[in-house]
């Protein structure tokens, strides 16, 4: 009997015993691709000799000091290297443990900007539904994950949600990409100046839409479009790249595919490869200098913040990730990924949509094509396919409520950026599989 409360009390879960690559074993031998990287984190994949080597040598100098009295070089010479390859005036850096920690900081910034600024009367934040930002209480108040969010509701701050930008549901039939961009990107001005034009504080997004809805990418030109609206009511833009950032969707960070650069970028997941926890927040140069000649500090902190096994980790992936320049992978692989999963399931009668960018690709399921329509919750469909894919030795990121945080099901995967062709033949006929398993029930 395990004294751990796992995420679910009843189902017996496998014990990991080992893992390298691409794979993980279990103590029964059992062995799994692991083709969704966990949550989108693995993206060095499993014991990676380079990243071991770096947090041997980190314990050997120093494993922690709280950051009220020191900094570390491994902490340096990783904001160093994330400005470095950062887009615009993005120039400084907050490392914390996470994506929900670095959404909670990203928020405090955002509205410490303002009293700084002196306007202190703007107080509110716009979100997307069927988003996802983290499950403390401010993150969980951003996202717009209905099924996590409900039964917190009346602990959670106001946070005023539009229609996200998914085209696979909200896109009208006879409307070009880049007059649904313009339609749905409209709603937030048009939120915005229902709260009142000075009232607003920061509009966030996850650039790509992560587990929620499922590797959602932006349509046409509609970040853009965003980003003019928030200039022009002088509103902050959050993009919440934890899972879809860090070289996932094939660049170092989405939204360079879209040629915008947000007030604030938060990061997590793919930063420190979970070899460590690791997240971080990407200030813009205003909103350091308003810190520094305002108050002289940001109002804000944790005990492990800027923690030197962590840095050190995270320092020891994104050189990997550049000397082997394995983004030229992401985009290689996740063209191949594209291409097998349309060749395997696109003409499936249960497969609505497959969509997504690099290796961060997502299979909505629906009980009828031509009408859209999901299938009975009560089914459970996407948590079947998991259970069947397990079975055949492959990890997927299953979720449900995918339409509207009840309805809906879709999966996830976002394999290592080591995935090879093999790889990918293989998770695509074992998911195939798995799919037609799960159906025929």
């Amino acid at each position: 009997m395990t004294r751990i409360l796992h995420r679910q009390i009843t189902p017996q879960l496998p014990v990991v015993v080992g893992g390298r690559g691409v794979e993980l074993q279990d103590a029964s031998g059992r062995i799994y691709i692991d083709a969704s990287g966990g949550a989108a984190v693995s993206c060095l994949g499993h014991s990676h000799p380079d990243v071991i080597a770096a947090l041997h040598a980190q314990l050997d100098q120093i494993a922690y000091a709280h950051t009220s009295f020191f900094t570390s070089e491994a902490a340096e010479r990783l904001a160093d290297r994330l400005i470095a390859d950062a887009p615009g005036n993005l120039d400084h850096v907050y490392l914390i443990s996470g994506g929900s920690e670095a959404i909670e900081a990203a928020l405090k910034m955002a509205r410490q900007y303002f009293v700084e600024q002196g306007q202190p009367q703007r107080r509110h934040i716009i979100a997307r539904r069927q988003s996802y930002h983290g499950n403390t209480l401010g993150a969980l108040a951003v996202g717009g994950n209905e099924a996590r969010r409900r039964q917190f509701e009346p602990l959670l701050i106001e946070i005023h949600h539009i229609e996200p930008c998914y085209a696979y549901h909200y896109q009208l039939a006879n409307e070009s990409d880049g007059a649904y961009a313009a339609r749905s990107a409209q709603g937030l001005e048009d939120q915005i100046l229902a709260l009142g034009e000075d009232s607003v504080i920061a509009f966030v997004a996850e650039t790509v839409v992560g587990a929620t809805a499922g590797a959602v990418p932006p349509v046409g030109d509609y970040l853009k479009r965003v980003r003019r609206i928030c200039d022009r009511y002088g509103v902050l833009l959050i993009l919440d790249e934890v899972m879809c950032g860090m070289g996932r969707t094939g660049t170092l960070h989405a939204c360079e595919q879209d040629g915008v650069v947000p007030d604030l970028l938060v990061v997590a997941k793919g930063l420190g490869g979970g070899y460590q926890p690791i997240g971080a927040v990407l200030l813009g140069s205003h909103i350091f200098e308003a810190f520094r000649d305002g108050s002289g500090s940001f109002q804000h902190g944790h005990t492990y913040m800027g923690h030197p096994m962590a840095a050190a980790a995270a320092l020891a992936v994104q050189e990997v990730i550049r000397r082997d320049g394995l983004l030229a992978n992401v985009v290689a692989m996740g063209e191949l990924l594209d291409v097998r999963l349309k060749e395997r399931l696109g003409r499936h009668p249960h497969v609505g949509d497959i969509r997504g960018r690099g290796l961060f690709r997502a299979v909505e399921f629906v009980a009828d094509r031509d009408t859209k329509a999901p299938f009975d919750p009560a089914r459970k469909l996407h948590s079947r396919i998991k259970a069947e894919a397990m079975s055949r030795g492959l990890m997927v990121y299953p979720i449900g409520g995918t339409i509207d945080g009840v309805n809906g099901d879709h999966i996830l995967l976002a394999p290592p950026f080591i995935v090879e062709h093999g790889h990918i033949e293989t998770i695509v006929d074992r998911l195939g599989d798995a799919v037609d398993a799960a159906l025929a029930d």
